[in-house]
């Protein structure tokens, strides 16, 4: 992998609570300084594409990370996202040739202390790195092809469809 691209949206991953009584907001990403903080051993650039929750994408959000994926050198891409539409946009941008898009988020805040952020984006880029070209989900520890993976609401994770 020369350079991973990672395109960052808003959603859970990114959110930022000020107290019980209080609405979210979402902040400044995370990834990049936790991957600086780790040390990774590739190059990245983090593009801080929108701040939405992803039950505020529309088909307009997801054609604009599909244009800056195709406009792109990079072949690899990582998309941090909200997890209630993640997979609508694996679907979105899985006729995308030659590049390998691996779509990730959490279920918890990233500044939360019991997160499954940190796990998920390492399963990612992990991911990133061995799979085939196309659009992947990555969440649970687990790799989906988004034709065969919802969000389990009820249970909290991904499940198998």
């Amino acid at each position: 992998m020369k350079r991973l691209k990672i395109i960052t949206t808003g959603g859970t991953i990114d959110k930022l609570y000020f107290d019980d009584a209080s609405e979210y907001k979402i902040g400044q990403p995370v990834i990049g300084d936790l991957l600086k903080s780790f040390n990774v051993a590739f190059k990245f650039e983090v593009l801080s594409l929108m701040k939405k929750d992803s039950l505020h994408m529309t088909d307009d959000d997801r054609e604009l990370i599909k244009k800056v994926i195709e406009k792109s050198d990079e072949d690899y891409f990582l998309i941090t996202h909200g997890t209630d539409t993640m997979v609508d946009t694996a679907h979105y941008l899985s006729d995308i040739k030659d590049k390998t898009i691996v779509l990730t988020g959490a279920l918890t805040p990233a500044k939360f202390q019991n997160t499954d952020a940190i796990f998920n984006i390492g399963c990612a880029i992990a991911a990133v790195q061995t799979l085939d070209q196309g659009a992947w989900v990555v969440m649970n520890g687990k790799v989906w092809n988004p034709k065969h993976v919802a969000k389990n609401r009820d249970e909290n994770r991904f499940v198998k469809v």
